[in-house]
């Protein structure tokens, strides 16, 4: 069966409404969770449990973030901002990556202090909170993993809290073994070692983040893939000037020149960008401008012989 774009706005809605709820759920979920914790650590007067249920806050505000992020790219563009606020989604992600590695700095400080001089900690308290803490980072990574791939605003809320899971899991070891074996050494060992995790896990994510807010081409687009695609539709001679950036975590435009066989008809031109449009959606393109030229023209922008 062909795709067309009914398809591909009913698949756009079908998306929209899956993450939506998935982001009230997960902040739900972890309000819920950091409420539970900050009681758990005020009545064991456990200062790991308080510091994790301050990153685990901070989850819920990237979480917040990002579905304001998500929900303001829905609204229509206007004016100054003729493409709306799709763009926010990429600053959101961009804004995560950095809390990301804010927080690795902090615990990495924490833990290096509590190196050099081990508290007294209820090791049994840590882990039994620490496990249901597993459980509700887990339940939460679960929402946003089937559609982590299609937008990097959705995969940053995921690389958050997958690392939370991550960081609950360390915390029931070191918990445990302190209980049992009284290893308050074990505590900042294992900290080093999920931060070590973590940060190596949102490296991708800040990179891409910081390239994206630059108009670079976006990972998944290859230019070459587009300028071979273009080449095959009947009519095509040549394509230069090849522009594509995101304007959204989601959404990717582009501009390029396509040189169409002398004395073509007007019909059969828009005939041939129609096809190149098409075959563009596939591709994650949804928004193409495209400039027509003659074999016998030159092109008078300089960027030409450049792309």
């Amino acid at each position: 069966m062909p795709h067309t774009h009914h398809d591909h706005h009913h698949h756009k809605i079908h998306l929209d409404t899956r993450l939506n709820t998935a982001f009230w759920v997960g902040i739900a979920i972890n309000l819920s969770f950091v409420i539970v914790e900050v009681l758990a650590g005020l009545f064991s007067g456990s200062l790991a449990l308080l510091t994790d249920a301050g990153h685990n806050l901070s989850d819920v505000g990237s979480l917040g973030l990002s579905l304001l992020a998500f929900r303001l790219a829905r609204i229509p563009g206007k004016g100054r901002l003729s493409y709306g606020y799709r763009k926010f989604t990429v600053l959101a992600s961009l804004i995560n990556a950095l809390l990301l590695v804010v927080a690795v700095g902090v615990l990495g400080y924490e833990a290096t202090r509590r190196l050099a001089a081990p508290p007294v900690v209820p090791g049994l308290t840590v882990a039994m909170v620490a496990a249901a803490g597993i459980v509700v980072n887990t339940l939460s990574a679960w929402l946003f993993y089937r559609d982590r791939e299609k937008d990097l605003n959705v995969k940053g809320a995921y690389l958050h809290l997958a690392a939370d899971a991550a960081v609950s899991a360390g915390v029931v070891v070191s918990g445990l073994a302190m209980y049992y074996f009284n290893w308050t050494w074990l505590d900042p060992v294992v900290s080093f070692a999920v931060l070590a995790i973590i940060l190596w896990s949102t490296w991708g994510l800040l990179k891409e983040s910081v390239l994206l807010s630059l108009d670079a081409v976006p990972d998944e687009i290859e230019i070459e893939k587009i300028r071979n695609t273009a080449m095959k539709i009947g009519g095509v001679k040549g394509i230069h000037h090849i522009h594509v950036w995101a304007m959204s975590t989601r959404e990717n435009a582009l501009t390029a020149h396509l040189v169409l066989e002398e004395g073509m008809p007007p019909g059969r031109s828009h005939d041939v960008k129609a096809a190149f449009r098409h075959e563009l959606e596939h591709m994650n393109i949804g928004h193409a401008t495209l400039e027509t030229e003659g074999e016998q023209e030159v092109c008078g922008n300089p960027e030409c012989q450049l792309s």
